[in-house]
């Protein structure tokens, strides 16, 4: 009788002695300790249940890694098991119309879209302009968000609304404000609107402040991706506390997402250099003067600020050290 069974990891036929659980195999492939995402047969398993995951013959196992390898393709976001190409999430508000949302969204290259589902034009009459033939769920991935809600009520419901809207959604972006003048969360109801939405079968994206100890509580609740803000939602003032955002992604293990505040092409490459998986904006490029071209250099800003984490900046010094070495001189 075999001792091992035959299984597929990122494509590769591998074999794993019978019993093995997927603690197991990333000890194996010596990936203990470093942030990977790993799915078994469509299905994303956290990191937690590692050990009493247990892999049979045929399990078809895909492992990303989260920081670090590659680019381009080869360097994908994972967010809620899909894998997407480009690591700028857009929103859908503030434009002059329909047709300036479409090609500013065309530009930055995004792959997911924020949409607030209690607007307009998302297809209450049959007469109005349609936002979802704007960006059809076909070509992007949708994300509802609970914008303008104060309250756990309303943060939910919104949800549920989107879950019906579009037909079975489970993606949501969770918000709950607690101050009309700055739009800073409520952490403490956000908490408990995250837990809600989580045991109710969602896949929770959730904005909330730069604390790092909130940022693993909601985490710890089940959220799928944790995303703080750089700065006050449509203030444009970039990082405000980047040894924070780099504190909650040094201790994450879920994509971290840096959501408001960014005010230009610089902001989104800082973030990235910051080890951010990604950064999702709106008035930024909404509120340029030119909107598309705006779109593309936040795209390019994200691209950039990526390869420059991914390369390893060298090292700030306090002193001058010369570029050119100063054997050979002529004094």
């Amino acid at each position: 009788m075999s001792t091992t069974v035959e299984i597929f990891v990122n494509g590769e036929c591998h074999r794993v002695a019978v019993g093995s659980s997927v603690a197991d195999l990333v000890a194996e492939l010596g990936l203990v300790g470093q942030r990977i995402a790993v799915e078994r047969n469509g299905r994303i398993v956290p990191r937690d249940h590692y050990r009493e995951e247990s892999l049979a013959a045929g399990d078809r196992v895909e492992i990303v890694r989260a920081i670090g390898g590659g680019q381009g393709g080869d360097d994908p976001l994972v967010i809620a098991g899909r894998t997407y190409r480009s690591r700028l999430l857009v929103g859908t508000g503030k434009y002059k119309d329909l047709a300036e949302t479409k090609a500013a969204i065309e530009a930055s290259g995004a792959e997911i879209v924020t949409v607030a589902i209690r607007r307009t034009n998302i297809g209450q009459h049959a007469d109005e302009p349609n936002l979802l033939d704007v960006i059809s769920p076909e070509k992007y991935t949708i994300l509802p968000n609970t914008a303008g809600c104060y309250t756990v009520a309303d943060a939910v419901r919104t949800c549920q609304l989107a879950r019906e809207l579009l037909g079975g959604h489970r993606l949501v972006k969770l918000e709950v404000l607690g101050d009309e003048k700055t739009l800073y969360p409520d952490v403490v109801a956000t908490l408990e609107a995250a837990r809600i939405l989580v045991d109710d079968g969602f896949e929770v994206m959730v904005y909330t402040n730069d604390d790092p100890v909130v940022a693993k509580k909601l985490e710890d609740v089940g959220c799928i991706a944790v995303m703080p803000l750089a700065a006050p939602i449509g203030s444009g003032l970039g990082i405000r506390n980047p040894y924070n955002i780099r504190t909650i992604v040094e201790n994450a293990s879920v994509p971290i997402l840096v959501d408001a505040g960014v005010g230009t092409a610089s902001d989104a490459a800082v973030a990235m250099e910051l080890g951010c998986d990604g950064v999702l904006m709106n008035t930024a490029i909404a509120e340029a003067k030119n909107p598309v071209l705006m779109a593309e250099a936040m795209k390019l800003g994200v691209e950039a600020g990526r390869k420059a984490y991914l390369a390893g900046r060298m090292p700030r010094r306090r002193y001058a050290s010369a570029s050119s070495p100063l054997d050979g001189t002529f004094f």
